[in-house]
């Protein structure tokens, strides 16, 4: 009797994880996305970082009736040239690597700025949390972390590349 339990176990849980896996959509390691600064970029997915970054330039911090909110640029290409203004969610605090630590400064962090953005992967909206640094020297301009791809129920395989094709949320409402 134990040994029949013993092989079912394993049956079991594989078809609760399919069941689980089949609610998800699966996205390659980059992908295309639309964000509504009227704008599409490719975006790489790691799951190995928490938070989203846009590759912004010129970030300044302003109050505008007693809120605050934040104006840049995007370090995208010279087509961008033009400040977009949006309400500050909140100051994030992202973890420096080694290599990034100044032995003058004592701060193992850096605080950035944090904006809501409609984001479009596939034909998925979503609202996620971005922080805003200058990406320009990295290959993508958008990153996604792990707490956006929550938010897109995503498996990321990283064998794929640009899975979910161009981006089409023409009749998508911003989900949860």
């Amino acid at each position: 009797m134990r040994l029949h339990f013993l092989t079912t176990l394993p049956c079991l849980l594989a078809l609760s994880c399919q069941a689980i896996a089949a609610d998800k959509t699966i996205y390659g390691l980059n992908e295309y996305v639309s964000l509504d600064l009227d704008v599409q970029v490719a975006a790489k997915l790691d799951t190995g970082a928490q938070t989203a970054s846009l590759s912004a330039r010129d970030i300044e911090r302003f109050k505008r009736d007693g809120e605050r909110w934040v104006r840049f640029y995007l370090a995208i290409d010279d087509a961008h040239a033009h400040p977009i203004e949006r309400p500050l969610a909140r100051i994030s605090k992202i973890k420096r690597r080694a290599g990034d630590i100044d032995e003058d400064d004592e701060k193992t962090y850096t605080a950035r700025p944090v904006i809501e953005l409609d984001v479009c992967m596939g034909n998925v909206k979503r609202q996620i949390e971005v922080n805003l640094t200058d990406r320009s020297a990295f290959q993508y301009p958008l990153l996604i972390g792990s707490d956006a791809l929550k938010r897109f129920d995503a498996l990321v395989d990283p064998s794929l590349k640009y899975a979910a094709g161009k981006p089409d949320c023409s009749n998508a409402k911003s989900g949860e």
